[in-house]
């Protein structure tokens, strides 16, 4: 397990299920895809991009023009697990973008700054 996740019991169970090879249980995704989520917000605090992983969860983040209603301009979206692999360091939000694994639409919308996630 890597130490920066080390304080996430989700984000640790689902990275050494990876590390066995093993896709990691369902709840265990889950929790972790909504403790990564959660940090992200916390880290990158405002109401600009709307990051979502479905069907595990949504965050609005990024500072700037707050999106009140209708589709927000500036869009994340990605699979439980590519956000593992990016939002844990281990797949680069660059590759991930490239290769179609995160569909990101929007000027605000490069996470970059704000990766990888580090749980408390």
């Amino acid at each position: 397990m890597s130490p920066a996740h080390n304080k996430s019991e989700p984000v640790g169970a689902a990275l050494d299920a990876l590390d066995r090879g093993a896709e990691p249980e369902r709840t265990v995704l889950r929790d972790a895809v909504r403790a990564l989520l959660s940090e992200l917000a916390r880290t990158a605090p405002g109401r600009s991009v709307e990051v979502r992983i479905p069907p595990f969860g949504a965050i609005q983040c990024v500072t700037g023009p707050r999106h009140t209603r209708g589709t927000p301009p500036n869009v994340v979206e990605t699979d439980p697990m590519t956000w593992l692999l990016v939002a844990t360091g281990r797949l680069t939000w660059v590759d991930a973008v490239a290769s179609g694994r995160v569909r990101a639409s929007g000027i605000r919308t490069d996470l970059t700054p704000y990766l990888p996630v580090h749980p408390r």
